[in-house]
């Protein structure tokens, strides 16, 4: 009796699922299809990614290659074509480099460029303070401390990822200006600060040497 109970049971299943099947059939397998067709279409687009990427890559280093031989005005099209054309993260760089390459033939073109990419809200805090930082080296021997302490102070402060950089430029920008008390200051956060890489503080050790010691009293 067990058997034909287990049997009963057997059939009932399978009928029941014949019925599914006949009702939802279609559903399943439009729903298997759209899966694997989003598996293929993800990894085509993976495999799209990775090519631009090192195409991106390639024409990236030869850009670098132009300008390590002086070709300045080809290594800046390489670039502006790369800024233009390549992946997200090699554009940033290329437009980086560009106005690097820009700044070789002429520092008030290239702070220029600096500034726009500065006001780049999408390129995000840490690609703008580099830009930002950048200009000031070009400007570091033209510009009145005044004008670079202006630019670079907001680059300085603790929580900004280029701050070393840009308080070693107000160091050195305020002793050529003659304001010992901001070149001293600007030094003693510098030295004070345990993050400061060795060859910035190794540095500025040598540029306090130079700087008279503070008025007592």
């Amino acid at each position: 009796m067990v058997d034909i109970f287990q049997e009963v049971d057997e059939e009932v299943r399978r009928e029941r699922l014949k019925k599914l099947w006949e009702r939802y059939g279609a559903y399943a397998v439009a729903a298997a299809v759209a899966v694997v067709l989003g598996i293929a279409a993800w990894r085509a687009y993976d495999w799209w990614q990775a090519r631009k990427a090192a195409q991106a890559g390639s024409a990236f280093e030869s850009a670098i290659l132009l300008s390590e031989q002086g070709k300045h005005s080809e290594a800046e099209s390489a670039f502006a074509k790369i800024a233009t054309d390549g992946t997200s993260s090699y554009r940033v760089m290329a437009q980086l480099r560009e106005a690097a390459e820009i700044g070789q033939g002429d520092p008030a073109a290239g702070v220029k460029a600096y500034d726009a990419l500065m006001s780049e809200r999408s390129l995000g805090p840490v690609w703008q303070d580099l830009a930002g930082v950048r200009a000031g080296i070009l400007l570091e021997d033209t510009s009145p401390y005044s004008s670079l302490r202006q630019r670079l102070e907001p680059l300085a402060g603790a929580d900004r990822t280029f701050r070393h950089t840009a308080r070693e430029l107000l160091a050195f920008s305020a002793w050529r200006s003659g304001d010992m008390t901001e070149a001293r200051r600007w030094s003693e956060l510098i030295t004070t600060d345990v993050e400061t890489p060795a060859g910035i503080r190794t540095r500025v050790e040598v540029l306090m040497g130079l700087i008279p010691a503070a008025p007592k009293g």
